[in-house]
C-alpha cells in the first residue's frame, strides 16, 4: 500500500472511531459555574440518565470526565449544552443522555456544568 493510501486508511479509521459513541457511566453531581461567572446551579434534577460507556472507548480503556454546560429552561428542560472538556469518544454518549434529563420547574433559566466519569471495567 502507498504512503498516501495508508495515511487515508489511518484517516478514515480515526474518523469512524471518533463518531462511534455510545456506552455506562458514573454521573458526578452538579456543581457551580458558568462560562463566564460562578453561579451554582441551583435547580433539583427531577429524573437523570447516566451515558452508556461506548463500546470503541471501553476497548481502547479510554477514561475521562466529559463537563456540559447546561442551561435548564424555566419549565425543567435542558434548552442548551455546550461541551466544555472531555474525550471526543466519550461525548455523544454524554450529550444523549442529557436529552433525556429533567430538572424541577423554576422561574428563571439557570447555567451550569455538569460532569460525566467514565472509567473502564476492571
Amino acid at each position: 500500500m502507498s504512503s498516501p493510501a495508508m495515511r487515508w486508511v489511518a484517516a478514515s479509521l480515526f474518523a469512524v472511531l471518533s463518531w462511534m459513541v455510545v456506552g455506562s457511566a458514573v454521573v458526578r453531581p452538579l456543581t457551580a459555574a458558568a462560562e463566564d461567572h460562578e453561579e451554582p446551579l441551583t435547580r433539583k434534577v427531577k429524573s437523570k440518565v447516566a451515558p452508556a460507556y461506548p463500546d470503541v472507548a471501553r476497548r481502547m480503556s479510554i477514561a475521562g470526565t466529559v463537563k456540559v454546560m447546561v442551561v435548564v429552561a424555566p419549565n425543567g428542560s435542558i434548552k442548551s449544552t455546550k461541551v466544555v472538556g472531555g474525550h471526543p469518544l466519550l461525548v455523544n454518549a454524554v450529550l444523549e443522555a442529557l436529552k433525556k434529563w429533567r430538572f424541577e420547574p423554576g422561574p428563571d433559566e439557570n447555567t451550569g456544568i455538569v460532569e460525566f466519569k467514565f472509567q473502564p471495567p476492571e
